[in-house]
This record gives C-alpha cells, structure tokens and sequence, in this order.
C-alpha cells in the first residue's frame, strides 16, 4: 500500500509536540514511553489500520486497538484527536479534574476510541484476544492490535495469554511489544530481565516479527507483512525495538523520563527539536 513517509513523519512529530506540551502544563504523566511508541501509534492510525473516527464501540468490519500499557496515554489521545476522533483542543485539558482525558485511559468518561480501562498492566492481551475470538465469532474480518511495554510482560496474565493465543489458533491479531529496555524503577535487565524474547514467544507458538519501532517506514512495512501473515493460523507478535524518549535527545535512553515531566526550561529544549508541522492545539 501506497503511503507518504514525509507527511507520515511530520504528522509523528507533531504528535511529540503534543506530548511534552500535554505532560509539562499539568506537570504529571509519562513522556518517555509515550514518545518511543509515537512512531508506531501514528503508522497505525494514519496508514495501517481500518478504522472509523465515528466511533462505536462494536467496531464491527472495522480494525481495533488496545493500549495495555495504559501510562503512555498522552500519544495515544494525541493520534486519537489528530485523526479525528475529538477535537485537538481537547489536549490542553490533560490530567485534569473532570477531564475526559485521565492519566490512565479509562471508559467511564466516554472519550472516543477509548475500549478498555488500561490502568492496571498485564491485561490487554487478554482483552485483545477475547475481541479478536468474538470478531471469528461474527465472521468479522477486522484485525485486533495490541501494544505492550517489554516492563508489563513481567505480570504473569501475560504469559496466560500467550499461552491461550496459539492454543486457540487466534490468527487475527497482531500484538506489539515496546521493547525499549527501561521501565520506572531502571533497566528492564536491571529489575527483572526478560531473557530471550524471541525464543520465549516462538515456543508459545507465536510468529514472531521484529522491527525498529523509531523508523516510519520500517515500521509500516513490517506491519503490512504482519497483516498478510494473518488467517495462517498463527498469533502474530511484533518485538518493536525503540528509545524511549525519541525525539528529545536528552530524554533519550534513560528510565527517568519514564514518568517526570519537563520544567519550562526542558520543554523550550524539547520544543526546539520538533518542528510545529501541524498547529499546536
């Protein structure tokens, strides 16, 4: 499939605006992950997936997402409104009393595009592949994705999940796994370390894909092969290598931007490394 790289990597940064604006103003929130995964989030909403920003929470002949790693939640609603799901605006109201747009995505608020409560990790594999059982049910053709954090897969809900997936041949979903090494108390090898994921998966009886998650066009073309692999009886999982903190080079590489926002000084720093492309909101 056809896609513009240029318009695709303004729109990415763009969205890495939003995110160190969103997470400075209310001085709370989680910018490293979130501007690792931007990259990925943006490819699937304005190139990979299909979807309806009239959105219904059937999604019926349409593609769903899951956010399990709920904390990154300021690039997720960023490409929510940016493709059209609620007004850009609406941004400005991060973390705020009453807002629809919580820390943590949450249903109650009705914030379009929103599924599932992503609060508590480890659990959106499970809800990713309860949906993409019932799409099979309903002779549905639409593809579920989910996007983990290589810290989340140490819950062991997880490890239930994968284990169901390929047990069940759920062979239209794509789950994505951020492996950027770092999650809040350090390195990932540091805390618990996560050992040989390829291998781990492959014997689950995943079709286990890679790709650098920070590259536009890496990323979409290791997607759409994702997408041609699927009906083939197998779970499909992505290893999504990143930085967290791409974009803002001294964020970059390091587990304290996991969830500190950035004084004024920082955010005129981060700000100067992306260029407006698309208006602020």
């Amino acid at each position: 499939m056809a896609f513009d790289i240029k318009l695709l990597e303004k729109t990415a940064t763009q969205v890495r605006r939003d995110i160190v604006r969103m997470v400075h103003a209310c001085q709370s929130g989680h910018p490293g992950g979130s501007l690792g995964c931007t990259d990925f989030l943006v490819a699937l909403y304005f190139q990979v997936m299909k979807h309806d920003a009239n959105f219904n929470m059937d999604a019926l002949h349409e593609d769903v997402f899951f956010l399990s790693n709920g904390h990154i939640s300021p690039v997720f609603y960023s490409v929510l409104a940016r493709s059209g799901y609620f007004e850009t605006k609406e941004l400005a109201s991060f973390r705020r009393l009453n807002s629809r747009l919580q820390g943590h995505p949450t249903t109650h608020e009705h914030l379009p595009g929103i599924r599932i409560a992503s609060g508590s990790l480890g659990q959106g594999l499970s809800v990713a592949i309860g949906t993409a059982l019932a799409k099979k049910l309903n002779n549905d053709k639409g593809i579920v994705y989910s996007l983990h954090g290589d810290g989340e897969i140490q819950e062991g809900q997880i490890w239930e999940a994968a284990m169901f997936a390929p047990h069940n041949k759920v062979d239209n979903l794509i789950a994505t796994i951020d492996v950027n090494g770092q999650q809040i108390d350090g390195s990932t090898e540091k805390v618990l370390s996560l050992g040989n994921l390829r291998a781990k998966w492959e014997a689950f009886g995943w079709h286990v894909l890679e790709m650098n998650g920070n590259d536009m066009e890496n990323v979409i073309t290791t997607l759409e092969y994702a997408k041609s692999q699927t009906g083939k009886g197998k779970s499909i999982l992505i290893l999504m290598k990143t930085e967290m903190g791409a974009g803002v080079d001294f964020m970059m590489g390091t587990h304290k931007w996991h969830g500190t926002a950035p004084n004024d000084e920082q955010l005129a720093l981060a700000l100067a490394q992306l260029e407006e492309t698309l208006g602020d909101y």
